[in-house]
């Protein structure tokens, strides 16, 4: 690889077919090391979206995340050296994503910590008391219906509410979901990017899934106004 302070990060393509790129991560690594524009291109256009939104979930505007996939992206042409083939490669570039996006945040922040990650996710008096003779720790008051079927949740404004609340939570909540329910991206992977045993992950992701289930029912449950 060709240093990037004195030639091109890519050069002249190779022709890797795009439709290899998920199957062999070898051949596209080389591809990459070889200067490919067009494979670079093409994961560019693959994962530009998912590493915005997983930028998103840690910093604080689009255009600091639009810098951090940047850095990301040089960051990875820059090291491709250094993959050793232990994950996926897309689990490697999506863990330099998440290492740029959580030290551009603590910069930002100077380490203020507003933790609220210890705060019950589902409000405990909406549970039956553990003496309760017949349904111990059972709904008291049960999560409500949604009044309309599957396509309201489509709707601009029902849209808008979920990505809110996915907005205000912590953000190691968000980055979770932001891969899992988002993204689709399977749990053994989000562990590997972001550096989380399978039992973290399912909590961050009950906790993340809980608050944003409570948005929308507050939405709608709340009264129609005329």
């Amino acid at each position: 690889m060709p240093d990037a302070g004195s030639e091109p990060l890519l050069g002249r393509s190779t022709r890797v077919r795009s439709s290899d790129l998920d199957l062999h991560d070898d051949a596209l690594v080389s591809a990459l090391r070889a200067g490919d524009e067009q494979v670079f291109s093409d994961l560019v256009d693959r994962w530009g979206r998912m590493m915005l939104r997983l930028a998103l979930s840690r910093v604080g505007s689009r255009l600091a995340a639009e810098e951090v996939v940047q850095d990301a992206w040089l960051t990875v042409l820059r090291s491709l050296d250094r993959y050793e083939g232990r994950s996926t490669f897309r689990t490697w570039v999506l863990g330099i994503v998440v290492n740029l996006a959580r030290s551009r945040a603590r910069a930002a922040r100077r380490e203020v910590a507003l933790d609220s990650e210890q705060e019950p996710s589902v409000d405990p008096a909406r549970f039956l008391p553990a003496t309760h003779p017949r349904w111990p720790h059972h709904w008291a008051v049960e999560p409500a219906a949604w009044r309309t079927p599957e396509d309201e949740l489509l709707a601009a404004e029902t849209r808008q509410v979920l990505l809110e609340a996915i907005d205000a939570l912590p953000p190691a909540q968000r980055e979770v979901i932001v891969l899992r329910d988002i993204e689709g991206v399977p749990a053994a992977e989000v562990c590997n990017i972001l550096e989380l045993t399978d039992t973290h992950q399912r909590v961050l992701l009950h906790r993340a899934r809980s608050r944003v289930r409570s948005a929308l029912e507050r939405y709608f449950a709340a009264p129609e106004t005329t």
